[in-house]
């Protein structure tokens, strides 16, 4: 639960998703569930030429299974409070 809770407080900026198939799509997260399934508004492909198809579309939703890295703004990310609420998690599931 602790990269949900983490995602949820991110929706409205945006990010880069990597998918398992070397598709990258950049866009503004929306929304996200605790299969850490995301849905994406505003999308643009970081290589348009290898995918034109994707070219038309603005909306998407990814299946949490075939996502491979979630880029994240730098400045949005509290690395101190993430390492201490993964610490705390750790030592309750002990």
């Amino acid at each position: 639960m602790l990269f949900y809770s983490f995602f949820k407080s991110l929706v409205g900026k945006d990010v880069v998703v990597e998918l398992k198939n070397d598709l990258s799509i950049c866009g503004t997260l929306h929304s996200v569930d605790q299969y850490l399934n995301i849905k994406l508004v505003d999308i643009s492909v970081t290589d348009p030429e290898k995918y034109p198809h994707m070219a038309s579309v603005r909306n998407c939703f990814i299946r949490g299974s075939v996502v491979r890295y979630v880029q994240l703004p730098a400045d949005e990310v509290d690395t101190q409070l993430l390492q201490d609420a993964a610490r705390k998690e750790a030592t309750v599931t002990r």
